[in-house]
């Protein structure tokens, strides 16, 4: 087991890939932006993987950037708990514990019950549906063809589109940390046999519940679907140490 060293409208056309953005095209505090997103997607993706320390000079060359919007973006990621600093030592990527993690899906839980009621009651709520279910059908085909990964990747923008119907600009920005803290710490949970498929299943009945406009039913298919989640990763990682 390891453990550590000690404006978004409601609109999903708002999730954006951050591989998309024009890097030419930006200047000043865009450097910033583009050196944020790339650094985090190289520590959510897994290619800096916990315990790697991350320090300028080798993303100055990868990036072509200078160092100080590579500086900035790394001290906004140790704010938002996807890098850890220690003395005179530098960045880090954290180094979850199951104790952790289970605090993350717990804080996940909270604010997605809260995401799911604010959805059910906005007026997009029916083209949220739509999206989800598209994203369902596209999960099932890699599920059958055993793309675990394109499955992990589809099951972020999936709660995504929760966060965004929510309408809630500062629950999605945090739902959208603390998933990222979680797949740090956690890429073993769609590794249980089974898995997959029941998320699927859970997945389709948050939307169920969601396009019936049955608020108690999406709270509790949400609830459901995350203790799932962290009961397979309490199961995992416990049999692993």
């Amino acid at each position: 087991m390891v453990k550590s060293d000690s404006v978004i409208t409601v609109n999903t056309s708002s999730i954006i890939e951050s591989d998309s953005l024009p890097r030419e095209a930006v200047r000043g505090d865009g450097l910033v932006s583009v050196a944020h997103s790339e650094i985090r997607r190289m520590i959510v993706s897994g290619d800096l993987a916990p315990g790697d320390r991350v320090t300028v000079r080798p993303l100055v060359s990868l990036l072509g950037l200078s160092p100080t919007p590579i500086r900035t973006a790394l001290a906004a990621l140790e704010r938002q708990g996807l890098l850890e600093s220690r003395d005179h030592r530098g960045f880090f990527v954290p180094q979850f514990s199951l104790g952790d993690l289970l605090e993350i899906y717990e804080l996940r839980e909270a604010l997605e019950v809260i995401a799911c009621r604010r959805t059910v009651q906005s007026p997009l709520c029916m083209q949220i549906v739509a999206d989800m279910e598209s994203l369902l059908e596209q999960q099932r085909e890699l599920v059958e063809a055993g793309d675990v990964a394109g499955y992990a990747d589809l099951d972020v923008k999936f709660h995504q589109l929760l966060w965004v119907g929510s309408g809630n600009k500062r629950l999605a920005g945090v739902s959208e940390n603390l998933f990222g803290q979680m797949r740090i710490g956690n890429k073993i949970s769609t590794q249980m046999p089974g898995r997959p498929e029941a998320s699927l299943n859970e997945h389709e009945a948050i939307v169920t519940a969601l396009r019936s406009g049955d608020t108690r039913a999406a709270e509790r298919a949400v609830r459901s679907h995350i203790r799932t989640a962290a009961k397979a990763v309490s199961l995992l990682m416990n049999n692993d140490s």
